[in-house]
């Protein structure tokens, strides 16, 4: 787009009272673009500035582009994408830092969100569904760094997943008798391990019947299910007030008659009441929780537990209680899979993970009481 042009679109959106959108600048450049280009080069005109002043700009190309899943930026010079296969370098470049802060603070603004020096990072879920995280020089000693996780457009069941080799083995059969059994379990991994994506499908196979109620940061689940109920959490205004965290969304919930109790992500304080609705008849609830094997999960819910009050026998008594099966992911070479699906067992006044499933053929101590617990030969 000709640089007249694209300063008399910014000057007129500069002078308006709300937020561009895209249809907003379209018909700016519309205008300002009469009698001077030809349909073609108007159509190319339009799209750079919706790219530019509604969009993420020079990032826009690859955050449309499919597969990809993160685009991280660092500094002005140096952009990541990940489309599924790792990181790779973008030959994407900004102008300078500054250009770099602009699109981190306009994207934070379309979400409602501040970004500046007296807030110098923001982490939020944009209008689209993508996650944007970003930090602001000096926090950032690198320059203004942006990390955008982009929702998944195509809504993945478990087929697709087994298609795509996520679901080695015998793992398909087994996460679907835990589904259909209402079986309560967590789903775990490191990041970018595709745990919501599995958790999505599985809960597509949860019966039409049941009513899922969903509590996240932001809405990232997507299950082909005909009874969601969505909560998301809210970050406080700029005085300080007004916020509601997973804890006030998981205790709402509990009083709208959930048939399956949902928290995208296990991360705090909500631990002490999901753990404690499971043991109050509210079967086949479900999670995600980061760690990196299967056999951390203990050690982290007694993290999150005592941190928000609960002692460590407290904390591992009520998980014995409530949890039977943690599925954890990981990500290799040749992409997301399941690794190994655990146990819950009491060990004493403790509890530990015991691999029931394992996706290398290893030894599974728990194999007969996995296949026990989800009524399978």
């Amino acid at each position: 787009m000709p640089e007249p042009l694209v300063d008399r679109v910014r000057a007129r959106l500069a002078t308006g009272a709300t937020r561009p959108d895209q249809a907003t600048v379209a018909a700016l450049v519309r205008q300002e673009s009469a009698g001077l280009l030809g349909d073609g080069d108007v159509l190319t005109a339009v799209r750079a500035a919706v790219d530019e002043f509604a969009g993420a700009g020079v990032l826009e190309p690859l955050l449309r582009t499919p597969g990809t899943t993160d685009v991280l930026v660092v500094g002005p010079d140096h952009v990541w994408v990940d489309r599924g296969a790792g990181l790779e370098r973008a030959a994407v470049r900004f102008v300078d830092d500054d250009a770099v802060r602009r699109l981190a603070v306009r994207l934070a603004g379309s979400a409602g969100r501040r970004l500046d020096d007296a807030a110098p990072w923001v982490d939020v879920g944009l209008p689209d569904g993508t996650r944007l995280h970003a930090v602001l020089p000096p926090v950032s000693g690198s320059g203004t760094c942006l990390s955008l996780r982009v929702l998944r457009r195509a809504r993945l069941a478990l087929p697709d997943l087994v298609a795509a080799g996520s679901l080695p083995g015998r793992s398909a059969e087994l996460l679907t008798a835990v589904v259909r059994q209402r079986v309560a379990f967590l789903v775990t991994g490191g990041t970018g391990t595709g745990k919501t994506t599995l958790l999505s499908a599985l809960l597509g196979l949860a019966d039409p019947t049941e009513r899922l109620l969903l509590c996240e940061d932001a809405a990232e689940l997507d299950p082909a299910h005909p009874h969601v109920v969505r909560l998301l959490t809210r970050p406080a205004n700029v005085e300080g007030v007004g916020a509601v965290g997973l804890r006030d969304l998981v205790r709402q919930a509990l009083r709208m008659r959930p048939d399956r109790l949902v928290v995208g992500e296990v991360r705090g304080g909500e631990v002490v009441d999901l753990l404690a609705a499971l043991n109050t008849g509210h079967d086949g609830g479900c999670g995600t929780l980061h760690v990196n094997r299967a056999g951390d999960v203990p050690a982290r819910l007694e993290a999150l537990g005592t941190a928000a009050g609960l002692d460590r026998a407290a904390v591992h008594s009520q998980a014995a209680a409530a949890l039977s099966v943690v599925v954890h992911l990981r990500r290799a070479p040749t992409g997301r899979r399941v690794d190994e699906i655990g146990l819950v067992h009491r060990d004493g006044e403790l509890v530990r993970v015991v691999p029931g499933w394992r996706a290398d053929g290893g030894s599974a101590p728990a194999a007969g009481g996995l296949a026990d617990l989800l009524g399978l030969p």
